[in-house]
């Protein structure tokens, strides 16, 4: 199977020492074409270094994982939970573990948070990401 490393991290290290399949990657394009109403609307002020100059990518593959946006700049991970994760949180917690493990702080935000206090949700972000 072929397989490529992960985009440099700041300081020129590899994303957590992982390797990307062709799949994962596939499977990350699907969801950036199939994003949700609530990842759509952070997107639309996260991309293109919107938020204060800090490039952010979404359905970004870390490890084994996707995660909804990152920053590699500023090892910051956000995740947009909607009902689904009440349920699947013993799953959360392992990856939040995993990316907290390889550098990345991980903020997550309801998918109601981003609608209904976008500015809130986005000041949050900014406070994290180190200067």
């Amino acid at each position: 199977m072929t397989s490529f490393n992960l985009p440099p991290l700041a300081g020129g290290n590899e994303g957590g020492g992982k390797t990307l399949t062709p799949k994962l990657t596939k499977f990350a394009k699907q969801l950036r074409k199939n994003s949700t109403n609530a990842e759509d609307l952070i997107w639309s002020r996260l991309r293109a270094r919107r938020l204060h100059g800090i490039k952010f990518r979404r359905q970004q593959p870390i490890g084994k994982y996707i995660v909804d946006f990152a920053s590699f700049e500023k090892r910051i991970v956000i995740e947009l939970d909607g009902g689904q994760h009440k349920s699947n949180r013993e799953k959360d917690i392992k990856r939040d573990r995993f990316l907290t493990e390889n550098g990345f702080t991980v903020l997550r935000f309801w998918n109601n948070d981003v609608f209904e206090n976008l500015e809130g949700v986005l000041e949050v972000i900014h406070r994290k990401c180190p200067q």
